[in-house]
């Protein structure tokens, strides 16, 4: 059997979405520039397997450093030994990181060693981990976080060029104005809208009061409800979503992107949390246990629709993981990100608004000296998340 000979963390920057027209990269990425953390597992043979953590975009030297630490737990050995492989992670992270950072690290190593099995029995990863077709996956456009409403046309440009018929845009509570925009300017497209309300990391949450209040402004304004609402809640209020979806029968409420353990994520879906939880691959500790939530969607019936806000290894990954798991809708990113294209071996199938994934061994990525002279690591291309919104010009969404 082949053995792992080394085991390398790459950073890679990479000019991201339109600095004069995002509002996130105005506070978030002010330099225009993003990383993507991968890790690249070599093996004897020859077969270089390429995994994506989240951590990389906001803490790229906390990721190169955490690769470095687990490295020896992997070295000499066979990568086809997945869950003993899986295990010593844990042990290797779990006192100090069993949630958060490491699990980044953990869900790259991981989705690496995946793309090396199916790489050494020469199948896609998707036809590894069980799945019986290559069947298309609906995508839903993931964006929205345009300046004013210029810029947000143009968005849906994009989307009209992809065939896509489903917008998700960012609003926040006091944001009712530009969701019943975008209700409006989508519905003559034939362009449903959902909406993110950010609030994952907000401490302190809005209120399921304030949610209500957001809806029905919409509503009067734009004419109808968001086909789904994403991360109405903060983090100290998960108990609340249970309520949430009770007082909101006709609206589907979304979450869990940020959830680093499948377990955890599992837990939220048996409680009633969610109607669509969001695992994604490159932050829930990889593709299995990606899998792990699909299967307790399945068993609570709660649909899942995979988190695609990485680079193109961490959205290969979620898509792999979506085709495996029986997954019949994902995220597609908006926002231009150049590492998008350059990375996989293929370029993108979309047709009308349909994802059909390579039938090529492995994840269907790759990484060269070339891709890496492009697009060297630059220390401003790092996310800021303490950020002050008042800086941004007003828009008009009347």
């Amino acid at each position: 059997m082949p053995k792992i000979t080394q085991i390398r963390p790459v950073l890679l920057s990479a000019p991201y979405a339109d600095r004069h027209a995002s509002v996130e990269v105005r506070l978030c990425l002010p330099s225009g520039w993003r990383t993507t953390g991968v890790v690249e597992i070599t093996l004897d043979n020859g077969i270089k397997g390429l995994g994506e953590g989240y951590l990389a975009v906001f803490a790229p030297h906390v990721f190169t450093a955490t690769v470095e630490l687990v490295a020896p737990a992997l070295l000499g050995r066979d990568p086809c030994d997945l869950e003993r492989l899986m295990r010593d992670l844990a042990l290797t992270t779990g006192y100090w990181s069993l949630q958060g950072a490491a699990q980044h690290v953990v869900s790259a190593c991981e989705i690496a060693l995946q793309d090396c099995r199916a790489q050494i029995l020469g199948v896609p990863v998707w036809r590894l981990l069980g799945g019986e077709a290559n069947r298309p996956i609906k995508l839903y456009a993931s964006g929205g976080d345009s300046i004013g409403p210029v810029e947000m046309a143009q968005e849906f440009a994009a989307i009209r060029t992809l065939g896509i018929d489903l917008f998700k845009i960012r609003a926040r509570q006091h944001q009712a104005a530009k969701a019943a925009w975008c209700q409006r300017h989508g519905a003559p497209l034939g362009i449903a809208i959902a909406v993110d309300m950010t609030q994952n990391l907000a401490v302190p949450s809005q209120s399921v009061s304030d949610i209500i209040g957001f809806l029905e402004e919409t509503i009067r304004r734009g004419g109808r409800h968001p086909y789904f609402l994403e991360e109405a809640l903060g983090p100290q209020e998960l108990a609340k979503y249970v309520e949430l979806r009770a007082q909101l029968p006709g609206i589907r409420v979304a979450g869990g992107e940020i959830v680093s353990t499948a377990f955890e994520l599992c837990h939220r879906i048996e409680r009633g949390c969610y109607d669509i939880a969001q695992p994604d691959a490159t932050v829930i500790g990889g593709i299995g246990p990606t899998l792990d939530v699909f299967a307790a969607g399945r068993r609570h019936g709660t649909e899942i629709f995979v988190h695609c806000w990485g680079g193109p290894v961490g959205m290969m990954a979620n898509y792999h993981a979506a085709l495996a798991g029986g997954g019949r809708v994902a995220e597609w990113p908006l926002p231009r990100y150049a590492l998008r294209d350059e990375m996989v071996t293929a370029p993108w199938q979309i047709e009308r608004g349909q994802l059909t994934l390579p039938d090529t061994p492995g994840l269907g990525v790759h990484l060269t000296s070339e891709l890496e002279r492009k697009f060297p690591f630059r220390t401003d291309a790092v996310y800021h998340c303490l950020v002050d919104p008042t800086v941004l010009p007003p828009a008009d969404w009347s």
